[in-house]
C-alpha cells in the first residue's frame, strides 16, 4: 500500500517518540521498528528519520548521546525527555480523537441506520 505522505507526515512526530517511549534506541533500529509496527507498510529512508529526529531534538523532546554499539562503532542514541513524554500523551489523546471519528465514518457507511438526521 502506498501511503500518504501527508499521513505520514502527521503520524511521524509521534511514531518516533512512541518508539522511543519504549526506551532508549538508535536511528537504525527505530527504522526496523517503524516497519515491524506496519507489518512492512512503511518504509522509512534515513532521509526521512534524521531530520525528524534533529527537530525532535532541537525542541527538547528527545535528547541524543553518542555511545558504542555492540561491535564498538560510534553510535548516537536517542530518548525520550519529559516534555517529549508530555508531547507524546498530547498527541495520544489527538490521535485517539481522529480513530473514533474514523471509525464512527466507517460504521455509519456500513448501518446507513447510524447516520445522523
Amino acid at each position: 500500500m502506498n501511503i500518504d505522505k501527508d499521513l505520514v507526515a502527521a503520524s511521524s512526530t509521534p511514531l518516533v517518540l512512541a518508539i522511543l517511549s519504549e526506551g532508549e534506541s538508535y536511528g537504525y533500529a527505530i527504522l526496523k521498528r517503524i516497519s515491524e509496527l506496519s507489518g512492512g507498510e512503511l518504509r522509512w529512508t534515513d532521509g526521512m528519520l534524521y531530520p525528524l529526529l534533529h527537530r525532535l531534538e532541537r525542541n527538547g523532546l528527545v535528547q541524543a548521546s553518542w555511545g558504542r554499539s555492540e561491535t564498538g562503532r560510534r553510535r548516537k542514541y536517542y530518548r525520550l525527555t519529559r516534555p517529549g513524554a508530555e508531547q507524546l500523551d498530547r498527541q495520544r489523546r489527538q490521535w485517539h480523537v481522529v480513530d473514533q471519528a474514523m471509525r464512527g465514518i466507517r460504521r455509519m457507511a456500513i448501518d446507513p441506520a447510524k447516520q445522523p438526521i
